[in-house]
């Protein structure tokens, strides 16, 4: 594979430029809002390392994108470390409380209660990981003190913030999901803020100073952890002491795959986006998709079918390993991947997708008795990523699930709590159904892609279930079709579900649409209406030059994000 070539059609610059790849030589970071990108930039440019970095920009993006992320947001974080050469990852998704059961969501009819009253029930509120990720991960590898990376926070905390557009768009389609705590920051006096207005967010600067002068344990033992349990007991809810207590992250092994030359690490399950896109990816490899042009309805065909193929098998199959047996040796077997590959032609879509039976293909018999259905997860997230001067890569995708998360801010406190139990299954029976101490499904894909050993590309994407396809779009942009980093995120993305829900972004050519029409696919943009964002996901994204060590970083644009990195060492 000719990666120098894909560094040769990097069009780089090394100002920074939301609507351009970046260049730097040494180090990048890369997140959805510009000013926590400019203060990880920062962290590299004084000397820290990529882990130093992402925490800083996950402190920052709570401040400034508070409505997907946060102070009790769950999430993953992926990291090589250059000097051992491993690749771990740090798993903070969020755990059912200990009280829930399999009928969480379920009212006295025995009927599943609607996502927008669930979402929007304490009930939802998972015991949050993201500051125990921080916490392991800077206790691993962080160079700086904590307190060095927590008050670029703080300052645009107690500082006026100038809201951006992604705010304004939020606000003004999601304002039905806040409680009052969360209308006084987001709504104050009743009137949405628009693009433009100032905001100082007090409260949330004393949650961070709290955790600058304890440490990350403040937000499961201390004061902070007291105020989250005194809020959530006040609306209901299921979380006690002890769920905060007794949280712990997990560090895994990562989800190895290939695609060709490559090698690709991933999340493993209870996260399914790593499955979801190494799936793809193994049933794409034999067609050679880059023979059709990137603009071609052959490549859009192609990519709908597989995605089709492979959620019907995440659905049926995935969920929290510790509940269920997954067999994941049987659905990347290459019998089973070819059998998979066999049903797709170009003559024709498939009528009906249904899972395939890769228990074929496994040495040992199903246990489960509960059976797959599709799930709901939330539609926003954020993902953010570092590289620094030696070659550390660290890449996180943070998330609070929906939008506004569960609407329930902490008083006095300044952050929203998550919905992430909606993640679940609301009914009973299924492979995803809630249950005590157990992890959701999650579709967030953190990606680092590895060849002949040596990382060179690292890219994530918000979007719950649609960030599968953005990655895999963007992958392939990149490694096959040779693109500019930039162009790669621009370039117009699908997504399509087993049964036919579609969405296409806008720049699909007509001749490709009528090609699609005549197959059977329908257009659908329905999802503009129902999120803050235009595009299907929001990928960042950083190359890397294995012989130089250079990087290239670019952003997508529905948020007001951008990549930037030193191109000067740091001072001695």
């Amino acid at each position: 594979m000719d990666l120098q070539k894909i560094i040769q059609n990097q069009k780089a610059h090394k100002h920074v430029s939301q609507d351009e790849t970046a260049a730097a030589k040494y180090g990048m970071a890369a997140s959805a809002i510009k000013e926590a990108t400019e203060i990880g930039e920062q962290v590299l440019e004084d000397g820290g390392n990529a882990i130093d970095a992402i925490i800083a920009i996950q402190f920052a993006l709570s401040i400034v994108e508070g409505m997907n992320t946060g102070i009790a947001a769950g999430g993953f974080l992926i990291h090589y470390d250059n000097e051992s050469k491993k690749t771990i990852i740090i798993d903070g998704h969020s755990q059912a409380p200990s009280e829930v059961t399999p009928e969480l969501f379920v009212n006295e009819e025995g009927e599943a209660v609607p996502f927008d009253e669930r979402s929007t029930s304490s009930k939802a509120v998972g015991v949050p990981g993201i500051m125990k990720v921080m916490s392991e991960a800077h206790e691993r590898y962080g160079s700086m003190p904590l307190e060095r990376l927590v008050e670029p926070a703080i300052e645009l905390a107690e500082n006026e913030y100038e809201v951006n557009s992604l705010w304004e768009r939020t606000i003004e389609q999601f304002k039905d999901r806040m409680g009052e705590e969360t209308k006084k920051v987001f709504m104050p006096n009743g009137k949405p803020l628009k693009e433009g207005d100032k905001i100082r967010q007090p409260d949330l600067a004393k949650t961070l100073k709290i955790i600058k002068e304890q440490g990350f344990n403040a937000v499961y033992e201390g004061e902070i952890a007291d105020a989250m349990l005194e809020t959530i007991e006040s609306h209901g809810g299921l979380m006690t002491k002890e769920d905060m207590q007794n949280y712990k992250v997990a560090i895994r092994e990562p989800l190895w795959s290939t695609y060709k030359e490559l090698d690709l690490a991933f999340p493993p399950p209870p996260n399914v986006g790593g499955f979801t896109i190494a799936q793809m990816l193994k049933i794409l490899e034999p067609f050679e998709i880059e023979k059709y042009h990137p603009h071609s309805w052959e490549k859009y065909h192609l990519l709908s079918e597989v995605m089709r193929l492979t959620l019907a098998d995440k659905e049926a199959y995935m969920g929290d390993p510790e509940f269920i047996d997954i067999p994941m040796e049987g659905l990347f077997h290459p019998k089973y991947i070819e059998e998979r590959r066999n049903r797709i032609s170009f003559d024709e879509r498939l009528k009906k997708v249904k899972e395939g039976n890769p228990w074929d293909y496994e040495e040992r018999d199903s246990t489960n008795k509960l059976h797959g259905v599709h799930s709901e997860e939330g539609m926003e997230t954020t993902h953010f990523t570092a590289v620094d001067r030696w070659g550390n890569i660290a890449a996180c995708t943070s998330s609070i699930e929906r939008i506004f998360g569960s609407g329930i801010m902490v008083p006095g406190y300044g952050f929203l709590m998550n919905n992430d139990l909606t993640d679940f299954n609301p009914e009973p029976g299924t492979k995803n159904e809630p249950n005590a101490k157990k992890y959701a499904i999650s579709s967030k894909a953190p990606t680092i892609v590895f060849h002949e050993g040596k990382p060179f590309f690292t890219l994530g994407s918000p979007g719950a279930t649609t960030i599968v396809a953005s990655v895999l779009q963007v992958l392939l942009n990149v490694i096959e079709y040779k693109m500019d980093l930039k162009e790669a995120i621009q370039e117009p993305r699908i997504y399509i579900t087993p049964d036919l829900k579609i969405q296409w972004e806008d720049g699909i050519n007509d001749e490709a649409m009528e090609k699609l029409t005549e197959l059977g696919y329908e257009l659908d943009r329905s999802y503009k209406e129902v999120t803050a964002d235009t595009r299907v996901g929001d990928v960042q994204a950083i190359l890397i030059d294995p012989e130089t060590g250079h990087t290239y970083g670019a952003a997508d644009s529905p948020r007001p994000g951008e990549a930037a990195g030193p191109d000067e060492p740091p001072e001695e």
